[in-house]
């Protein structure tokens, strides 16, 4: 056994036994849910900075700056954005909704503003989208695990995604926010000490200075390769409106909690956009005939720092991974049992029982997304899919219900199904290569704010004022 695989497997249990611990305080749904609405500004920072660092923003965001340079940047960079905008506008009025009427899910909101259709229809979109998030973290963890000790992916998986499960299962957000501390902190360790030391080992900036000399776009900021601006429309909306962080956000114990925590995630979202980018060139640099562009990282870590310092950055690497997973599997079984099994199957089940169910619901969900991860063949591309579908489905109808008072029900599925439908039919036509400069994201969403306002000028006279919020 290495180094390297000794101390992630040490790790993992020190995680395991942290959450199974914490979880010992979680007796209810509340708990479970919303942390009992009492997280500060320090929790929040780290549960959602945590989250927003994942697979895609480590592995997936190296691959991107090791294929396509500087322009990489604009993943992590969109999501910094989406979260200021989702701590200075979204995030404090969201807050204030959940805590005045007991909402634990984004179902919850959509149910009181718009009824129970819209509930049902983007639970449904987003139980299907929404497994792309914990398979994503999981092929990281299984591609770091095959570098460090060859361990073929399906095994890769089955660890990453039980540490996930058996965690989480014990106490949900809870458990979570404390977990994600101690997984924040390995991360923000890992990197600072790992990156210089990458750095130096291929002799600095002016190294990395020569590299593709006669291929501008590799130095362009803006767009280069398949990356650039616009990630911002993929990957911005998904950030403000991502049932797993306003969930997170129900659970903050008033608005100066949501604003200084969101904002110092936003914050930090801007400062590490640099690293991926920056490590994707360096591992350029040192290994220029990689099969694979996602492998970027864990090939840094594994052979182009000293060996302590490496394992210190693949704990950091899959802290990430751990940590977003979670987070998606927070969002997708909080939702199946209060979205589903509370509101549409058994309306009279009890606290204890609901507790139960959403812990069962974490074992299936996890063992699914274990089984996506082991067929799915890139990161980015999986979690891609989950950002694009959020977004489109819940941008227009969350903006429009927390400050319209007219729009109703009609409104806000013309805007999910002329959305969505818009997305697929750009993505398949153009093959991802969008229209009229617009991405099949970014062409969703201009659609869905088509069809809300076609729909809302059409209703004149015919509003539901009663579900205004």
């Amino acid at each position: 056994m290495t180094l390297h695989l000794a101390l992630l497997l040490v790790y993992s249990a020190l995680l395991v036994g942290l959450g199974l611990w914490i979880g010992r305080r979680v007796s209810g749904t509340k708990d479970f849910f919303v942390a009992g609405r009492q997280l500060g500004p320090g929790l929040i920072f780290s549960t959602m900075l945590a989250a927003n660092i994942g697979a895609g923003s480590t592995v997936g965001a190296t691959g991107l700056g090791y294929r396509d340079g500087l322009s990489a940047w604009w993943w992590v960079g969109s999501a910094a954005v989406g979260s200021l905008v989702l701590a200075l506008w979204i995030g404090p009025r969201m807050r204030r909704i959940a805590a005045a009427h007991d909402l634990k899910t984004v179902g919850d909101f959509l149910e009181l503003r718009y009824g129970t259709s819209v509930r049902a229809t983007v639970s449904l979109l987003l139980w299907m989208g929404s497994l792309a998030i914990p398979a994503g973290q999981l092929i990281a963890i299984a591609s770091i695990l095959n570098v460090v000790a060859g361990v073929p992916k399906y095994a890769g998986c089955l660890i990453g995604g039980g540490v996930v499960i058996i965690y989480f299962t014990a106490g949900g957000l809870l458990t979570s926010a404390w977990v994600n501390m101690v997984q924040l902190t390995v991360k923000l360790t890992g990197f600072a000490i790992a990156v210089p030391l990458a750095l130096h080992a291929v002799g600095g900036l002016d190294a990395l200075a020569t590299l593709e000399p006669g291929n501008a776009s590799y130095w362009n900021p803006w767009h280069g390769g398949a990356s650039g601006w616009m990630y911002l429309a993929l990957l911005g909306p998904a950030f403000i409106v991502s049932p797993g962080l306003l969930q997170k956000i129900y659970g903050a114990r008033d608005d100066r909690a949501v604003r200084l925590g969101v904002g110092m995630n936003a914050l930090g979202l801007l400062l590490y956009a640099f690293i991926p980018p920056l490590m994707g060139m360096i591992a350029r640099a040192r290994f220029p005939s990689l099969p694979n562009h996602e492998l970027a990282l864990p090939m840094i870590l594994m052979y182009g720092v000293p060996p302590l310092i490496g394992s210190l950055g693949l704990a950091a690497v899959f802290s990430a991974e751990i940590s977003a997973a979670d987070a998606g599997l927070f969002m997708l079984t909080t939702s199946l049992s209060q979205d589903l099994y509370k509101r549409f199957l058994d309306p009279n089940a009890d606290d204890r029982r609901i507790l139960a169910v959403t812990r069962a619901a974490a074992v299936v969900c996890g063992a699914i997304a274990i089984a996506l991860a082991i067929a799915s063949p890139t990161i980015i591309g999986v979690i891609g899919v989950f950002y694009g579908l959020l977004g489109v489905s819940l941008f227009v109808p969350i903006l429009a219900g927390l400050y319209s008072r007219r729009a109703g029900t009609p409104e806000a599925l013309a805007s999910i199904f002329a959305g969505i439908s818009t997305m697929i039919a750009v993505q398949f036509v153009t093959d991802g290569g969008g229209v009229f400069g617009l991405t099949p994201a970014l062409a969703g969403i201009v659609a869905a704010g088509v069809g809300f306002l076609a729909v809302f000028f059409s209703r004149a006279g015919a509003y539901e004022p009663e579900r205004a919020v």
